[in-house]
């Protein structure tokens, strides 16, 4: 009998160090893995992914991750590194549509498929608003503005990227044109909008939330089908006669050749994490929706967004391959 037991607690440890999960983390030869964010400390994408990571470290999964800043080249240079990383398990990458807007701008010769999709993660609608001192308080107003005044809205931008797509949507849907400041991510454009040093730009509730209600910020519209609970006074875009809906799914990538069994062992954490009650509690308040789509689902995701990226940018002429 004793041994029969010990037999069957012998086979059960057996069975649990060849799971997929442990075999998934044993091939993985570091015990802190990078988390390559492409933008600075305390931008939305930043907050995001720490707010992630933390709560899959505090799960006790191995390897632990760090959040890693390279910022620089709209998001690219991060993007550059992780591309040329080992497909080893060590190093993750922050990614959003401006991996396939940047490619299309021609600032970058390669786009999502050069990565191993391993999750997408939330949703961030997109904000369109200005600094405190512009003479137009919603879309409407802002659009006979621009008419009478062409080219003279200052608006800031990181070049090719999402931020600069979502006004040249603005811009073929109501014919307006605008004149183009660019700048490295969130955190400096939403620098240069509270020192008024331009009018308007693309922001998000995640990060703007504070100065739009103490009134250091405008909001003009927000790009969803439907306004937003957290500011349900905000119209939509639609609502202003713009059909434009705009936002950023934020996923999580690794460098191509990444096995199977190492994307199902992260699969699994991030999975983890979007079930968390604290995540989602936090990212309700900051306006982020969890969207969540494993690896096959995110990689088909990936897939449609760059075709209907690529048909509306060769029609706003932002296509340059």
């Amino acid at each position: 009998m004793k041994t029969s037991l010990f037999a069957k607690a012998l086979l059960a440890a057996i069975a649990v160090a060849f799971s997929p999960l442990a075999l998934a983390a044993a091939k993985i030869p570091c015990s802190t893995a990078k988390m390559v964010v492409p933008w600075k400390a305390g931008g939305d994408t930043d907050i995001v992914f720490r707010l992630v990571t933390n709560s899959i470290n505090a799960s006790g999964f191995k390897p632990q991750l760090q959040v890693v800043n390279i910022s620089g080249q709209s998001g690219n240079k991060g993007a550059k590194e992780v591309k040329a990383a080992k497909p080893d398990g060590c190093t993750l990458f922050a990614m959003h549509e401006s991996q396939i807007t940047t490619y299309l701008a021609g600032r970058v010769d390669f786009t999502w498929d050069a990565f191993t999709p391993v999750v997408r993660l939330t949703y961030t609608p997109s904000v369109l608003g200005g600094n405190s001192g512009i003479p137009y308080n919603n879309m409407q107003e802002m659009v006979a503005y621009a008419k009478k005044h062409p080219g003279e809205i200052k608006v800031g931008v990181t070049t090719g990227s999402t931020s600069q797509f979502i006004n040249l949507l603005v811009e073929d849907a109501t014919g307006t044109e605008f004149k183009y400041v660019p700048y490295e991510g969130t955190r400096e454009r939403l620098t240069a909008l509270l020192a008024k040093n331009i009018d308007i730009g693309e922001m998000n509730i995640l990060t703007a939330k504070k100065y739009l209600q103490e009134g250091s910020l405008k909001a003009l519209g927000i790009a969803t089908e439907k306004r937003d609970p957290i500011m349900p006074d905000l119209k939509t875009l639609k609502e202003q006669g713009i059909n434009v809906v705009y936002g950023l799914h934020r996923g999580v990538v690794m460098p191509k050749g990444t096995k199977k069994d190492v994307i199902k062992h992260y699969e699994k954490a991030f999975k983890k994490a979007m079930q968390d009650p604290a995540v989602k509690k936090a990212l309700d308040e900051k306006g982020t929706w969890i969207v969540y789509l494993d690896s096959e689902g995110y990689a088909k995701f990936l897939k449609k967004s760059y075709a209907d990226h690529e048909k509306v940018a060769i029609k706003i002429g932002m296509y340059k391959k």
